[in-house]
């Protein structure tokens, strides 16, 4: 079984050479490939990203639903893993996809804590994701889905210039996919929280997914989101 970790970026020169020196110097390295995906970044993301001798294409219009289907379609794998660019992935990644898989699930994602949780609030949001309540989910958790299962929900949907994470949930649920949230935490970035509030950074996320579950266009509810948030 092959797994194809797939990396959507835009303007990540800062943290695309962590994730990229840990999955290419990994001991399992031939279990996966690796396959960036960039938004037509301003900074030096791609061409760090070549450094490591791994494919990297571009995407343009820039949009993550865009980058990560146009990632899928150049995938060899069996089993699609799409992973932000600002987080840190646990070691046994391999293993566990691939044992969740066996198992008869065709989807799911880990748990996640913030890699610098400054307010101890954050330590609330971490908790919550080991719960299978949609509202905890997200982009930033990874997701793993076989390219069967993928295919049969017909990718992300290239509307959704946002929230692309939660419709493409919305759609495995629809469909009676199975999911598995493994047991392991992920570190994501608290970079929005230290550049906002942690009370205004959830007031966003809350508005969104009302507009979200309201049918509201994505395009409307990008334009609310990006003007909330610095």
């Amino acid at each position: 079984m092959l797994i194809s970790v797939i990396i959507p970026t835009l303007n990540e020169e800062e943290r695309i050479g962590s994730l990229l020196k840990f999955l290419t110097s990994h001991p399992l390295k031939n279990r996966f490939e690796v396959i960036v995906v960039d938004g037509e970044s301003e900074d030096k993301t791609a061409v760090i990203a070549r450094t490591f001798d791994v494919p990297v294409y571009t995407s343009d219009p820039c949009s993550r639903a865009l980058q990560m289907n146009k990632g899928a379609k150049e995938a060899k794998g069996d089993v699609l893993y799409f992973v932000h660019a600002d987080v840190q992935l646990v070691p046994s990644f391999v293993n566990d996809i691939i044992e969740a898989v066996s198992k008869g699930f065709e989807s799911g994602c880990y748990r996640f804590k913030f890699d610098n949780p400054s307010n101890p609030l954050l330590h609330i949001n971490g908790f919550f994701t080991r719960f299978p309540f949609k509202w905890c989910r997200g982009g930033d958790q990874t997701l793993f889905i076989t390219k069967e299962a993928f295919s049969r929900i017909d990718g992300f949907d290239e509307r959704f210039v946002i929230m692309e994470d939660y419709n493409l949930l919305d759609r495995l649920g629809q469909e009676g996919l199975s999911f598995k949230v493994i047991a392991k935490s992920i570190k994501v970035s608290a970079r929005k929280y230290e550049t906002n509030s942690y009370l205004k950074v959830q007031a966003a996320n809350l508005k969104a997914m009302k507009m979200y579950k309201k049918g509201e266009s994505p395009d409307l509810i990008k334009k609310f989101y990006t003007s909330a948030l610095d």
